[in-house]
C-alpha cells in the first residue's frame, strides 16, 4: 500500500510541477486563469484565490489549468484572455510546462550526484569462454585500474576506453589489481554483434568481460553534481530523441521497443521505491524528464502541437481557422488515444499478471500440440 502511495504522489509532484509552469507563466503574461486542477473531472473542493480555482478533482491522474478564452469557442475578447495576448507571450505559456518539468530532471540528476549516484564498480564479474579476455588471461574478481594509461574507476569508464582505444589495429593495455598485485594485459578486443538498448543489432569492439553487479555510491560537491546532472540530463535527452526518430521511422518495433505508458511508469516506480530514495529519485528525474520530451511533441493536443499552431499564426499573420485545428485535434485525440491503449496493453503484457497468464498459456498449447503440427506462435522472431 505505501508503494502505491508513493507512485501517487511522484504522479502528482510530476504533474503539478508542469501546471504550475503553465500558471507561473499566464499570470506573468496576464492572462487570466480560471481553474488549477490536480486530477480530472468533478471537483472535489479547493480554494479560490483571485479569479483562479485550485482544486482537486475526482479522477486521481493528470491535471489541467484552465487559462481564460484559451478555448476559442468560450472566447469574448478581453484582454485578459489566452488569444489576446501576443504570439510570443503564448508561445512561453505552452512551452513553461515542459521547461518546469525539465529544469526539475536537472534538479534532481543534480541532487542525485550529490547524496551518491549509484555507479558500478570496476570489478570484474565473469570472463566469457573463447574472448579475447579469458585467452589474455583476465579473471573474474580482477580490477580494471587502467586501461592505455587512462585511469579506471567505474564500469562507465572501461566501456569508454574500450571504445575510444578500439579504433586502431593496437591492442588494449589492461592493467588489472589481483591479490594486491598489478598485472598488465595487451587485449586485442573483438568485434561482436550485440543488441542496444533500442533492440537493434549493432557490431562493437568487446573483450569478454561482465561486471560485479557491484554498486558503488559515488558523489560530488555541488559544482561539479550540477556539471554532472546536466551531462547526464542531455545524455538521456539524445538518447529519447534517438528513439523517437527510430520508432517514427521504422528503426525499431513498437512492440519490442522500451516505450512505456503509465502502467509500466507505475511499476518502474515501486520497484524504486523497494530500493531505495536514490533509485526513487533517478526513476523521477527521468519521468519528469520524458514528460516535457512527449508533451513538447510537435502533435495536436499536446503543448507542442499548441506551438505549431503559434508558429504557423506568426507566418501567416492570422490564426488557424477555427474549424480546421478542431477537426486535426479530434483526429489527433483519436490516435493518441490509440497509442495510449496500445502501450498501455503492452505494459500490462509486461509488468501485470495478465503477461505471465499469456505465457503460461502458449506454453500449454506448445506442450500440447499434436506432433508434427506447431502453433500459431511456433516459427515466430
Amino acid at each position: 500500500m505505501l508503494t502505491w502511495i508513493i507512485v501517487f504522489i511522484v504522479f502528482s509532484v510530476l504533474i503539478i510541477i508542469h501546471e504550475a509552469g503553465h500558471l507561473v507563466a499566464a499570470k506573468k503574461a496576464g492572462i487570466a486563469v480560471e481553474v488549477f486542477s490536480l486530477g480530472m473531472g468533478k471537483r472535489l473542493f479547493g480554494v479560490k484565490i483571485a479569479e483562479t480555482d485550485y482544486r482537486i478533482s475526482l479522477i486521481p491522474f493528470g491535471g489541467f489549468c484552465k487559462m481564460a478564452g484559451e478555448d476559442p469557442g468560450e472566447a469574448q475578447g478581453k484582454e485578459y484572455e489566452f488569444g489576446a495576448k501576443p504570439v510570443g507571450y503564448r508561445f512561453w505559456v505552452m512551452v513553461a510546462g515542459s521547461l518546469t518539468n525539465y529544469i526539475f530532471a536537472f534538479l534532481l540528476f543534480s541532487i542525485i550526484f550529490m547524496i551518491g549516484a549509484p555507479t558500478l564498480s570496476n570489478e570484474v564479474g565473469q570472463v566469457l569462454n573463447g574472448y579475447p579476455a579469458e585467452k589474455a588471461g583476465i579473471e573474474a574478481g580482477d580490477l580494471i585500474v587502467a586501461i592505455n594509461d587512462t585511469k579506471i574507476d567505474y564500469w562507465e569508464d572501461i566501456l569508454r576506453a574500450i571504445k575510444e582505444g578500439s579504433s586502431g589495429e593496437a591492442p588494449l593495455d589492461i592493467m588489472v589489481e589481483r591479490e594486491g598485485l598489478l598485472i598488465e594485459f595487451h587485449v586485442k578486443p573483438a568485434i561482436s554483434d550485440v543488441t542496444n538498448i533500442f533492440g537493434q543489432k549493432i557490431s562493437r569492439p568487446m573483450i569478454g568481460i561482465g561486471n560485479r553487479e557491484k554498486i558503488v555510491p559515488v558523489s560530488y560537491g555541488p559544482l561539479r553534481a550540477f556539471y554532472y546532472g546536466g551531462e547526464r540530463l542531455l545524455q538521456l535527452t539524445a538518447m529519447t530523441y534517438r528513439f523517437l526518430w527510430l520508432l517514427l521511422t521504422g528503426g525499431i518495433d513498437i512492440k519490442t521497443s522500451p516505450a512505456s505508458g503509465p502502467i509500466g511508469i507505475a511499476y518502474f516506480i515501486r520497484q524504486a521505491a523497494h530500493v531505495g530514495v536514490v533509485p526513487l529519485l533517478l526513476v523521477t528525474a527521468n519521468i519528469s524528464m520524458a514528460l516535457a520530451i512527449f508533451n513538447l511533441l510537435p502533435f495536436p493536443i499536446l503543448d507542442g502541437g499548441h506551438v505549431v499552431f503559434l508558429i504557423i499564426e506568426k507566418l501567416r499573420g492570422k490564426p488557424v481557422n477555427v474549424r480546421v485545428r478542431e477537426a486535426i485535434t479530434q483526429v489527433a485525440f483519436v490516435l493518441l488515444i490509440a497509442f495510449a491503449l496500445l502501450i498501455s496493453w503492452q505494459d500490462a503484457m509486461k509488468f501485470t499478471p495478465l503477461g505471465k497468464m499469456k505465457f503460461f498459456k502458449n506454453e500449454t498449447e506448445r506442450q500440447n500440440a499434436p506432433e508434427g503440427r506447431g502453433t500459431k506462435d511456433e516459427g515466430r522472431d
